[in-house]
């Protein structure tokens, strides 16, 4: 799968970058690269939380409105992966919430939720 995404409000830290390329990674089901149009040379890593984190159950409905959905049903939650030495971390704090049907998405950043910024992802 290989998409273009269209995000609401630019990714903290990479204003203002909205249009990006979100490319399954080959033979590593539910891991996808995801670049700025622009800016080919960057790369964040996220991975499907119903694949990876089937347990993540955030509050979403309204970043979900944001992207034309009316409920997280039709929606695809993604979390960025840091890869590291000691394994790799999904940020539970700010998924991307995207909707299939149109390429549009939306980082929520939910504060109060007690999701982690840094989960230890264990495969």
């Amino acid at each position: 799968m290989s998409a273009p995404l269209t995000l609401v409000e630019p990714l903290p830290g990479l204003a203002p970058y909205t249009e990006y390329s979100l490319v399954a990674v080959e033979g590593a089901a539910g891991l996808f690269s995801l670049r700025p149009a622009e800016r080919p040379d960057v790369r964040l890593f996220a991975v499907d939380a119903a694949v990876y984190v089937p347990d993540y159950a955030p509050e979403i409905a309204a970043p979900c409105r944001a992207v034309g959905l009316e409920d997280a049903t039709g929606a695809r939650i993604l979390v960025v992966a840091t890869p590291g030495a000691r394994g790799t971390t999904v940020n539970l704090m700010a998924p991307l919430v995207i909707n299939e049907a149109s390429n549009r998405g939306i980082q929520a950043i939910l504060d109060d939720q007690g999701w982690p910024l840094r989960a230890t992802l264990g495969i």
